[in-house]
């Protein structure tokens, strides 16, 4: 026997990699101490391109901010430089500010008396083409395709013109007076040019230095924002969510009863794939909350909705979508359901795994991930804030019981991340066994809230393989800040990285 193990013995399992150290990077539109954050100023979308070299933000004003990475456009070209690049960077992501354009202004609903807002909702980068950007942005009720490239900026910078060679060796304006002594009147009362003989004669002898031509230069360069379609007028209801198809030339937008797909290049026309209104409005029991694209295949979707559902569906099966190819839901014990149960169970956001395989989910107090191919139950289930439970009367008042709060996975899948109040956010390991479960605070220090404690583990049957952990506070409940909370946050593509909104200001970490 050459080999190094014994027979009949199984290796032991691979240790689960220990958590993420994470630090600051950046900090853009920082506030100063008691500074007013003004509404219009406030996050409301953000999202990495699939490169990571860019991001986008969108706010409450309508305006879309993009940033682009730094740190990986100086590696030179010489054989000492590009050595460098066989080995991993040291330096963390940075990005700088790069430009923003007006995306949604406020608007006015005649027909249905209503004021629209001016606020993006959500952010959806498209495939780049010739050095251009493509993106698009949404409001309740508009979506636009942008186009964003560097534009060379034409200047007149001079004219062909010698002042020693002018015409005539005189000045601009004699010549234009000699110019009118050689009108000559004729008899029917037309003028006649006596010069133009002379001109031809002039230009013939070879002088076209008296011919005055501008000079253009275009030295400088300016990022052009440009509308390319406005999808308009084909929701009843406000837009909730916008997902690129991987085939690069549809994607869909979702309000509260019905999905539509779009064709990027067509703009007056949609085509509804999902209606879940009833014929009867007294008869809606739950409505639309998030639809996600998968991200390979394009004949896929999923939605999820207020009751803690989601569906898959395949649009090979039917052009309208009304049946789900599969259902993946959690059933509450009939014991523990109360006035707050389907508030809370109300999913806000999904997002795909980078391969299709799972699918993560958001509701009000845990975080899900779900396996496409198993629809008995969700593998893992995080507690983002279960210290919160004994207080949902008081969120209800408040109305923070119906806050959105967005998440992510990482690129290669293997964390999660969520935010919560006080502007917190958790990021949990899905490796098996794995006990990481981190608690960061969107500052300059991001370790000044965490507490360090071994999470609770209970296994539930092996079947669903359900971990659940994350339950504890991280730190005295009643100093929570329900004003100021955490719902918008991207993880990078490739890199542990995350950018998250904390009111108008966007913070940058690594690990």
């Amino acid at each position: 026997m050459t080999g190094g193990d014994v027979a009949g013995v199984k290796p032991a399992p691979a240790s689960p990699p220990p958590p993420l150290d994470w630090k600051f990077s950046q900090v853009f539109g920082e506030r100063t101490a008691g500074e007013e954050v003004q509404e219009v100023d406030i996050i409301s979308a953000i999202e990495f391109d699939k490169s990571g070299d860019h991001l986008a933000t969108g706010d409450r004003g309508g305006r879309v901010v993009l940033f682009e990475r730094t740190d990986t456009k100086e590696q030179g070209g010489s054989r000492k430089d590009l050595e460098k690049t066989d080995y991993p960077r040291t330096r963390h992501p940075e990005f700088r500010y790069k430009t923003e354009f007006q995306s949604h202004e406020p608007e006015f609903d005649y027909l249905k008396s209503l004021e629209i807002e001016e606020k993006i909702n959500k952010i959806r980068w498209c495939q780049t083409a010739n050095g251009a950007l493509f993106l698009l942005s949404t409001n309740d009720k508009t979506i636009k395709y942008w186009k964003v490239q560097e534009k060379k900026i034409k200047k007149v910078a001079d004219l062909n013109l010698d002042p020693l060679k002018a015409v005539g060796n005189g000045s601009i304006a004699s010549s234009s007076i000699s110019s009118v002594s050689n009108l000559s009147n004729t008899a029917n009362g037309e003028y006649k040019d006596k010069s133009s003989t002379s001109l031809n004669k002039d230009f013939s002898a070879g002088a076209p230095q008296s011919l005055r031509l501008p000079v253009v230069t275009s030295n400088e360069t300016n990022l052009v924002a440009r509308c390319r379609r406005v999808y308009a007028h084909a929701h009843d209801y406000h837009i909730n969510s916008i997902s690129n198809n991987s085939d690069g030339e549809t994607f869909i937008s979702a309000d509260d009863l019905r999905i539509n797909l779009w064709n990027l290049e067509i703009s007056n026309q949609s085509f509804n794939i999902v209606d879940v209104k009833p014929a009867n409005m007294e008869d809606l029991t739950e409505v639309i909350t998030s639809a996600e694209f998968h991200p390979t295949h394009c004949n896929t979707l999923a939605y999820s909705s207020s009751k803690g559902s989601i569906r898959l569906i395949d649009l090979r099966q039917s052009a309208l979508c009304d049946r789900h190819s599969k259902l993946f839901e959690e059933h509450e014990s009939p014991g523990s359901r109360s006035f707050f149960t389907e508030i809370i169970a109300s999913i806000s956001d999904i997002k795909f795994s980078r391969d299709g395989r799972y699918i993560l989910s958001r509701d009000y107090m845990t975080l899900k991930l779900w396996d496409i191919n198993m629809d008995s139950g969700p593998v893992s289930t995080f507690q983002v804030h279960e210290y919160l439970r004994p207080r949902l009367c008081d969120l209800y008042e408040n109305d923070s019981i119906f806050d959105k709060f967005e998440c992510c996975l990482s690129g290669d899948g293997t964390r999660v991340a969520t935010g919560s109040y006080s502007n917190l956010f958790r990021v949990f390991g899905l490796s098996p066994n794995s006990t990481e479960d981190t608690t960061l605070e969107a500052s300059k220090n991001p370790m000044r809230r965490q507490v360090q404690q071994t999470p609770a583990r209970s296994l539930s049957s092996s079947l669903t393989r359900v971990v659940r952990r994350g339950g504890e506070s991280p730190g005295n409940d009643t100093t929570l800040d329900f004003t100021t909370k955490l719902l918008h946050l991207a993880w990078h593509p490739t890199e542990n990285s995350i950018a998250c909104a904390a009111a108008n200001s966007l913070y940058m970490y690594y690990a």
